[in-house]
């Protein structure tokens, strides 16, 4: 194939991705600034990031054929950087969301968002890295939002809540911040976001359940990988005083390889299974201690936020 052929299928890829979603990507304008949003529904539902609408209840949508309205935030979550809009303008029908999971570095994505209030903005990159870790801040706890997707796609101030798609134009990331120059953050899209969205959309809120514990994943040395098949675990950093951990009896230096039987290498993998349905229920945590391996159970708190 020839250098011109090679840019025509670009182009035409970029193109298409751009005819494809540009309609169901608005401009958001609030009292504290501006950003972006996808269509998630039909019924006029958006998703953006959290911190485009901030702790406000309102503000105004714009969508690329000029039409505009008033939107209200159906409900936020601070530790993903997600929250869930509606309005009543009439909307396109939402595009397909894929899953992040499958991206692979290189792969080519295209942003559509409204940067600087231009509306309808396109640019094209490739994903740059996968499972990076970006921290998110609530009220009164804060998380690592896992695999979050770089790519080098031009993100400026304003394509936060925008469209990051894949070729065939399937949104699998939310992006969400510039973390340098050619260097842009995206949430994905994946079963944990979309368990998210779910519970923002139907609850208007995300319940989350609490260990007190701050973890960081570590290689396991040879002679446990042969034991138990696994080659990461968390180590535990630091155990609050009084929480569910704490009471189970995990200490700092513990390293733990499985809750309820699911393996533990990443923070991504125990945050999967602090939502609603683990508060108070009992938790059979595997724990790697000196010499020996232990089962502690622990029983989740609600996360007040």
């Amino acid at each position: 194939m020839s250098d011109d052929e090679v840019l025509d299928a670009y182009s035409e890829v970029v193109t298409g991705v751009a005819r494809h979603l540009t309609p169901r990507v608005a401009s958001v304008r609030t009292v504290r600034g501006a950003g972006s949003a996808v269509v998630m529904s039909a019924e006029g539902h958006l998703v953006t990031n959290a911190h485009v609408v901030g702790r406000l209840s309102e503000g105004e949508v714009a969508f690329a054929d000029g039409s505009s309205g008033r939107f209200y935030v159906v409900g936020r979550d601070p530790l993903s950087d997600l929250a869930v809009l509606r309005t009543a303008v009439p909307v396109p029908e939402p595009p397909e969301f894929g899953n992040a999971d499958r991206l692979l570095v290189g792969s080519l994505v295209v942003a559509v968002g409204s940067p600087l209030g231009l509306e309808g903005s396109v640019t094209a990159g490739v994903v740059s890295a996968l499972g990076r870790s970006m921290p998110a801040q609530g009220r009164t706890a804060s998380r690592l939002i896992e695999d979050v997707i770089q790519t080098d796609a031009a993100l400026n101030p304003g394509n936060s809540g925008g469209a990051l798609a894949d070729s065939k134009g399937r949104v699998v990331g939310i992006n969400t911040a510039v973390a340098g120059i050619g260097l842009g953050l995206a949430v994905p899209i994946n079963a944990t976001t979309r368990r998210i969205l779910r519970a923002l959309r139907e609850d208007g809120r995300v319940r989350r359940a609490y260990l007190g514990l701050v973890s960081v994943p570590t290689p396991l040395d040879d002679r446990w990988v042969a034991r138990t098949g696994r080659k990461r675990a968390l180590r535990v950093a630091e155990v609050v005083t009084g929480s569910p951990a704490a009471l189970s009896g995990i200490r700092p230096g513990d390293l733990l390889l499985a809750i309820n039987g699911s393996p533990l290498a990443d923070a991504q993998s125990l945050q999967r299974h602090m939502f609603e349905d683990a508060i108070g229920q009992r938790t059979e945590i595997t724990v790697l201690r000196g010499e020996a391996m232990v089962d502690v159970v622990a029983e989740p708190a609600e996360l007040v936020e």
